[in-house]
């Protein structure tokens, strides 16, 4: 497959909408079309369903917006990697999720700067996913992540810290005082929903829970009384005395991770990994 056809496969499948794949594509509709059919011709196997009322994927179609992603990712980080390359500026492009690993971090870049031989590290500090999506298509050169919630797969990786999650509710809640709750009596907090977080294409899955970008907006609505939310410990922690904190021994826990691209040939990158396992020890 061409990188031109994943392109405008993956736009008609995340609008689910010939006219508007087009308008976002910047081309007319028919040549969309005729594009998608003989793409499917060609693989001998039929991606969308098509009716006058809506367009679906098939099974088939649901692998193929999956692959093609992790494929145009993967075009434009070697275009990113080979531009950097060329500009001849040595540094290190970290991305990490806004206020998570918050203590990690500092003496991650702290150990790592205090060597003679560092170079500049130039830290991204993003909502959730963005992290690995950067790492993914070559905007940075190393990555926290935190399973289960980020996909490490196609990186190497080596973890970092384990922790338990807490529930963050405002102040006052009646349930502000448990010694702990289970994950099914956080699931039936009608009052409370959990936050509702972007897709990688940008949508928001279907729920209660108010939609999300950022974990200042969400902390301001679990203050408001909006929402409660599953946060680690070590992020709770951090919170303000307006947010109260109750343990939720059975929910999953969160892994700190250290993540970069398995084709990475740069001494500064294997330098910060090696700072960080030897931090984590």
């Amino acid at each position: 497959m061409e990188t031109r056809e994943m392109r405008y496969f993956v736009a008609v499948a995340e609008e689910l909408h010939f006219g508007r794949a087009a308008q976002r594509l910047a081309i007319a509709q028919p040549p969309l079309s005729r594009a998608i059919q003989q793409l499917e011709r060609r693989l001998g196997v039929v991606l969308l369903h098509r009716t006058t009322r809506a367009i679906t994927l098939t099974e088939a179609g649901s692998v193929l917006l999956r692959e093609a992603r992790l494929a145009l990712e993967a075009v434009e980080a070697a275009e990113y990697r080979t531009r950097r390359a060329a500009a001849d500026r040595p540094g290190v492009v970290l991305a990490t999720k806004a206020g998570a690993s918050r203590e990690l971090l500092s003496k991650l870049l702290d150990a790592y700067t205090a060597d003679p031989s560092a170079v500049a590290v130039e830290v991204m500090l993003c909502g959730p996913g963005e992290p690995e999506s950067l790492l993914r298509n070559g905007r940075a050169d190393v990555a926290l992540l935190h399973r289960p919630y980020d996909m490490t797969a196609g990186f190497d990786t080596e973890d970092l810290h384990t922790e338990q999650q807490v529930l963050v509710l405002p102040a006052g809640h009646p349930l502000a005082n448990r010694p702990h709750m289970s994950m099914a009596e956080v699931n039936a907090l009608t009052d409370l929903p959990l936050p509702r977080w972007p897709r990688r294409d940008g949508s928001y899955p279907d729920g209660p829970g108010p939609q999300v970008r950022d974990h200042t907006q969400l902390t301001q609505l679990i203050t408001l009384g909006r929402a409660c939310a599953l946060m680690p410990e070590s992020v709770g922690a951090q919170l303000r005395d307006d947010h109260a904190i109750v343990p939720v021994p059975d929910a999953p826990a969160v892994t700190t991770v250290i993540a970069w691209p398995p084709h990475s040939r740069s001494k500064a990158v294997a330098d910060f990994v090696r700072t960080a396992i030897h931090l984590s020890r």
